[in-house]
C-alpha cells in the first residue's frame, strides 16, 4: 500500500491526504504534515522543518566497546555495548574522536541523532493529552 501511494504521488503528481495516529509509519512516507490538537490545526509544515525545530545536538557514536566510555566522557549516554550518544555541537566532534582514538577505542560511525515525527508531534502538542 505504501509503494502504491508513493507511486501515485510521484507519477500522477497527486496529493494524498492521510490521517493517522501511527506516526512511526508516516515518518518515512510523508513530506508535509498538518498537526491537529483538540480539533484545531496548530502547525502545517514540511516534515524536515518540523523535525529540525528544537533539535538536540546529540551525536551518536558506534564504537567497539562502551564499557569505559563514562570514564572518558562523563556526559555520554550509553545505548548498548557498542553505541553511545553525547550532547555536542558539530565543532566538538573532532575533539571527541581524537580523545577516543587516544584511548584505543575504535570508531565505526558518528552521526547526528534525528528527531522522529512522533517526538516532533509530542513537542508541538505538549504530549499525548486531550484537553
Amino acid at each position: 500500500m505504501r509503494e502504491l501511494l508513493l507511486d501515485l504521488a510521484q507519477k500522477e503528481k497527486m496529493a494524498i491526504l492521510i490521517s493517522s495516529h501511527n506516526l512511526a509509519e508516516l515518518d518515512n512516507l510523508i513530506n508535509k504534515v498538518c498537526i491537529i490538537k483538540n480539533g484545531e490545526i496548530i502547525e502545517t509544515t514540511g516534515i524536515s522543518e518540523i523535525k529540525k525545530e528544537k533539535q538536540a545536538n546529540y551525536k551518536v557514536f558506534e564504537i567497539n566497546d562502551t564499557s569505559k566510555i563514562k570514564e572518558i566522557l562523563p556526559g555520554a549516554i550509553i545505548i548498548n555495548q557498542n553505541i553511545f550518544k553525547i550532547d555536542a555541537v558539530k565543532e566538538e566532534v573532532p575533539e571527541i574522536v581524537e580523545l577516543l582514538v587516544s584511548k584505543n577505542i575504535f570508531i565505526y560511525e558518528v552521526r547526528k541523532e534525528e528527531k522522529s515525527l512522533e517526538e516532533a508531534f509530542f513537542e508541538k502538542t505538549g504530549g499525548n493529552v486531550i484537553e
